[in-house]
């Protein structure tokens, strides 16, 4: 059995405040008895007014949250996800970056958001990512994690099950899904799809949420969960901030893989044909 630790956090407009709340819980999941923390995604700023973000966004190497949160993870020796932090990239435009970070305080893997979310929504809110977000490139496995091959994905991620099926392929054991899910969508998807992508990958997933009304706005719906290969719930944080526990087995992956074998009957799927 494996220990992991999730924050559920309420992320802020103020990086140092959150920066904070972070180092807080670092230290609660050491103490706790976690191998690995795992936070949600925009875990260091969440704002959604550009122009008061903007003054708050800098290039990895000089943001203050990644450089707290690398010396907790050393102070404390455990290791992290950080769900997704927003860094200035090249392209003139930000990158939603997930982190893993080791119990020395290095950067393990880095895993830029894949999907982007652009949409009118029935409340009245809209989002446009890509006008801000550069969408990654590359599809992230890490291995020699303390709970072994460990898959990255963010957010909106969610809703595209062959990413999951590629690192299930790839022999991922856990895959992580950090998010800030709005609380529409939330009720309607949330434990519906993350249950079923742990039943389509036989694996564990982990999905640290943001929960609670936030600085900016907005409301996002929490329930930060942990759900085994069979699509149990481990763990379920509900709708307040804090960290929560769960022990994983990873003999569970075999054990339900070995009752239902899908990943070893897989096909390559022709075009589809139009009669």
């Amino acid at each position: 059995m494996t220990r992991i630790a999730l924050f559920q956090s309420n992320t802020g407009i103020d990086p140092a405040a959150n920066a904070d709340g972070l180092g807080k819980a670092i230290a609660e999941a050491a103490a706790g008895g976690a191998e690995i923390l795992f936070t949600p995604e925009m875990s260091g700023l969440l704002d959604r007014d550009s122009a008061r973000a903007a003054k708050n966004l800098h290039r990895e190497e000089e943001d203050e949250v990644l450089a707290a949160c690398r010396e907790a993870a050393k102070q404390h020796r455990i290791w992290l996800h950080i769900g997704s932090l927003a860094v200035l990239v090249d392209d003139g435009k930000v990158a939603n970056r997930g982190f893993v970070i080791d119990r020395e305080g290095n950067i393990r893997a880095r895993y830029d958001k894949l999907h982007l979310f652009d949409v009118d929504l029935p409340t009245g809110e809209s989002w446009r990512e890509s006008n801000v977000y550069s969408a990654g490139k590359d599809v992230v496995l890490v291995n020699g994690t303390p709970i072994g091959k460990l898959g990255l994905t963010i957010c909106y991620d969610l809703r595209f099950p062959g990413l999951f099926a590629r690192l299930a392929e790839a022999d991922a054991d856990v895959i992580a899904v950090p998010a800030a899910f709005t609380v529409p969508t939330g009720k309607a998807h949330w434990h519906i799809l993350l249950r079923a992508r742990a039943i389509e990958a036989g694996l564990f997933i982990v999905a640290a949420a943001q929960v609670g009304h936030h600085d900016d706005g907005r409301n996002t719906f929490g329930h930060s969960l942990v759900i085994d290969p069979w699509g149990e719930l481990l763990l379920d944080m509900g709708e307040q901030p804090g960290v929560g526990f769960a022990d994983i087995d990873l003999k569970r992956i075999s054990d339900v893989r070995g009752r239902i074998p899908a990943l070893n009957h897989r096909r390559i799927i022709p075009e589809a044909v139009t009669l």
